[in-house]
């Protein structure tokens, strides 16, 4: 049991890497290049690689057969947006108020919000 959960944690960062990857993407997009309010880019690169992020955990991480894709769907979403709240406070709290670098704050925040993210899912999305 706690081999098995290691190995789908380990893989749900693995995931999580490439959901940065996209995540970081989008948001450098929308904030650079066309000029967007970061926290729009960063809610639009972080809801980007969460679906990217939901497709890879329901196939490789949690090799889930369900039917109810939309149901599994959603409530990984709904924790994705929960973290993606999180994620905004956190990078709000570094980058505005503790000065730290835009991209360093996102990724502070991204590395505490996975953890929020892979318990709930790991309990309800895919159990």
């Amino acid at each position: 049991m706690i081999i098995e959960l290691l190995i789908k944690f380990i893989k749900f960062g693995a995931v999580g890497l490439s959901g940065t990857v996209v995540d970081f993407f989008f948001t450098w997009i929308c904030k650079e290049k066309l000029k967007w309010n970061k926290f729009v880019s960063n809610s639009i690169g972080f809801s980007i690689a969460a679906t990217s992020n939901y497709i890879l955990n329901r196939i490789w991480t949690f090799e889930s057969d369900s039917p109810e894709v939309g149901r599994e769907y959603l409530s990984f979403f709904t924790i994705s947006l929960i973290g993606l709240a999180l994620n905004n406070l956190f990078i709000y709290l570094f980058h505005e108020k503790l000065k730290i670098n835009f991209y360093l704050a996102k990724a502070f925040a991204i590395a505490l919000v996975a953890i929020w993210n892979f318990i709930p899912n790991y309990l309800f999305t895919f159990k």
